[in-house]
């Protein structure tokens, strides 16, 4: 639901009082087109604001958020594709998705976050029948023991609050979504509430359902710092913020770094580029998402300042060079002390070999070597990314999710 937040407050069909419900992607399968925590919201007369998955589903799911109005219950529907039917609500990508549709009454707490000037970092919803919310303000220093809000969702047994802290943390800190299976306390009693168990008849027993909770979180963003004000770092500049980075340019020459094609730039520091990266570095601004990338080509420089880099939990460090001044590099790092632990974090020469030549084609190498860094795909010889063209492949196109529901006999 976060995704919607920044256009809630000025959509009139929530703010004028209508009934509303929410559908949420909460798993996923095969290729499908938008991620884990995209939301849709519709009102009681068919208006929706935002989308699931590029019209496939949409229509289904706003008859199913209706039905689920007049209930006044969630549910939980799945869409995939049938070959055998083509007619069939599904999608044609040939993936799964399964979707939360919850009502949200008059005050509930998503919509009175509508009026709150600052939106939430996180929410976590619980999705079966003891439904609920609890807004997390700082995820990343969230400690699930901790919170007396994540025990009243929960409950305060201590082997749920456990199993709750060792899942939902990773994702809040992580700057994740994912759904996450808790089994229950003895003697409890719950579960989805669909339309077939409206329909049926009452029980005597029930077999305890799960816990499930849905987690959504959105941290600030990550930071790129590009050192080096030359032609490759003012191409790279924009690239990195392509792909949503926070991106600061370094450079010890103020005539180099004042120029105005670098006004682009989040930040534009003057300053030797190690003083500044161990400065950011104790004043708790850089963290294990945080790319540098070393575009200098000066030894002076670079040499200080990769030493500072390796021994920080950074996500990706690369350096610009030929592989004759690699060598050199490393020779001069491994003088200063830097062992080879280290070393074999240095992406360098930087970025993929794709025949780059331009500046604005090095931009696009280094970016892709990131984004193939921090993605969970294939590895070649000596752990470098190894992503042949889609065109070549046979497999999925998007890896198996990976869930982090601990084993249980519930699920």
């Amino acid at each position: 639901m976060l995704d919607l937040m920044p256009s809630l407050g000025g959509w009139r069909t929530a703010v004028s009082g209508q009934r509303c419900a929410v559908a949420t992607i909460v798993g996923t399968g095969g290729s499908v087109p938008r991620p884990l925590g995209t939301s849709m919201m519709v009102s009681e007369r068919g208006e929706i604001l935002g989308s699931l998955s590029g019209g496939c589903v949409e229509g289904a799911v706003v008859e199913a958020a209706l039905e689920a109005m007049r209930d006044g219950g969630p549910r939980l529907e799945s869409f995939g594709y049938s070959p055998e039917d083509a007619f069939a609500v599904g999608l044609t990508c040939g993936g799964e998705l399964e979707v939360h549709i919850q009502p949200l009454q008059e005050g509930s707490p998503e919509l009175s976050m509508l009026a709150e000037t600052h939106r939430p970092a996180a929410l976590i919803r619980r999705l079966d029948a003891g439904g609920g919310v609890m807004v997390v303000a700082d995820p990343v220093r969230f400690r699930a023991m901790e919170s007396e809000e994540l025990a009243k969702l929960v409950g305060d047994h201590p082997a749920t609050l456990f199993a709750a802290a060792a899942q939902v943390e990773p994702l809040l800190q992580g700057g994740r979504a994912g759904l996450v299976r808790l089994a229950p306390p003895e003697g409890c009693i719950e579960g989805w509430v669909t339309a077939e168990r409206l329909a049926a008849p009452p029980r005597e027993e029930e077999e305890p359902q799960p816990i499930t909770l849905f987690v959504e979180s959105r941290l600030p963003a990550a930071r790129m710092l590009v050192f080096g004000a030359n032609d490759f770092g003012a191409a790279l500049l924009p690239a990195g913020q392509l792909l949503g980075y926070e991106v600061t340019l370094c450079d010890a020459r103020p005539a180099f770094a004042q120029q105005g094609r670098f006004a682009g730039a989040d930040q534009v520091v003057t300053d030797w580029p190690h003083r500044y990266l161990e400065a950011e570095a104790a004043a708790g601004r850089i963290d294990s998402r945080t790319v540098v990338c070393v575009l200098t080509h000066d030894p002076k420089f670079d040499i200080p300042l990769l030493e500072a880099a390796l021994r920080l939990n950074l996500a990706y460090v690369g350096a610009m060079g030929s592989r004759r001044s690699h060598r050199q590099r490393i020779d001069a790092l491994l003088e200063a002390g830097t062992s080879t632990e280290f070393l074999s974090r240095l992406h360098s020469p930087i970025g993929l070999n794709l025949g780059a030549v331009t500046p604005a084609e090095v931009a696009v190498s280094i970016t892709a070597e990131i984004i193939a860094e921090r993605g969970p795909g294939p590895r070649e010889e000596h752990g470098t990314p190894g992503f042949p063209s889609l065109k070549d492949g046979t497999g999925p196109i998007h890896p198996a999710p990976q869930h982090l529901t601990q084993e249980d006999p519930w699920t």
